[in-house]
């Protein structure tokens, strides 16, 4: 069964569909959906209850692909990224998948008008991409300050040019220090010290980095603020991206 292309519409609304993005399970939430949402990952945490009302499929990178196929779906939505080839090649031979790529603010917003033509629910879906576009849009981005994005410790991880995360920076007028490589690229101690960044960013997610892990970091930079920043407002794609813009203008306050 071929992938599903973003013109697909199915002739009637899907009654049955398995997501395996935690963003995009919040969007369908989101958009109004809960009964025909039959199975999603254990880390799709958003919105609160439905892990425990649906049927858990496994992790992003590990999905149980016979699980998924015995729940019937009309649609399965998947992300290039955040998903395992194999594993979605294998559903796809088997039920239809929605595939998306994401890896701009601008890729996001189609991805969500994308999804909600195939659910059914074009008009949230439209008008929600476009409060999400004005939001940025009216974003001061203040002067360029030199950020460095962590996402992992031991070893040091950071975010390339392609990915989301370094998107949502350059809308708030952070420039990423590792804006030369690409997807998550990881560093020694000394690659810090020598990239002299005037900002740390310390992710809540994937690793959860705190309080005590900014001194570790303030003595590999020590000219620069390093502070935490939530990880979701940066890298969840989904209506999460609401919050993109006012954690961006907060941080640009504390910087």
């Amino acid at each position: 069964m071929p992938f599903l292309s973003p013109s697909d519409v199915p002739p009637r609304p899907p009654q049955r569909i398995v997501s395996l993005v935690p963003s995009l399970t919040e969007l369908l939430a989101e958009l109004g959906l809960d009964e025909e949402v039959v199975g999603l990952t254990r880390f799709c945490v958003h919105p609160e209850g439905w892990k425990a009302r649906k049927t858990i499929v496994g992790g992003t990178k590990n999905v149980r692909v016979e699980r998924v196929l015995g729940l019937a779906p009309d649609v399965v939505i998947a992300n290039r990224e955040e998903n395992v080839r194999d594993e979605v090649e294998a559903i796809a031979a088997e039920a239809p998948v929605l595939l998306t790529d994401i890896a701009t603010v601008e890729d996001a917003r189609e991805a969500i008008r994308t999804i909600g033509r195939a659910v059914h629910r074009a008009g949230p879906a439209d008008r929600l991409a476009d409060r999400l576009g004005e939001t940025f849009r009216q974003l001061d981005k203040g002067a360029p300050v030199r950020a460095l994005y962590l996402i992992w410790r031991d070893p040091w991880m950071s975010v390339g040019r392609d990915t989301i995360i370094a998107d949502v920076m350059r809308r708030g007028g952070l420039v990423s220090v590792t804006d030369d490589r690409t997807r998550y690229p990881t560093l020694t101690d000394d690659e810090i010290r020598a990239l002299a960044p005037e900002a740390i960013l310390l992710s809540s997610e994937p690793y959860p980095f705190a309080a005590q892990h900014i001194a570790e970091v303030q003595a590999l930079a020590p000219q620069a603020r390093a502070v935490l920043v939530d990880g979701e407002a940066f890298s969840w794609y989904g209506p999460r991206l609401r919050e993109a813009a006012p954690a961006l203008a907060r941080l640009r306050q504390q910087l």
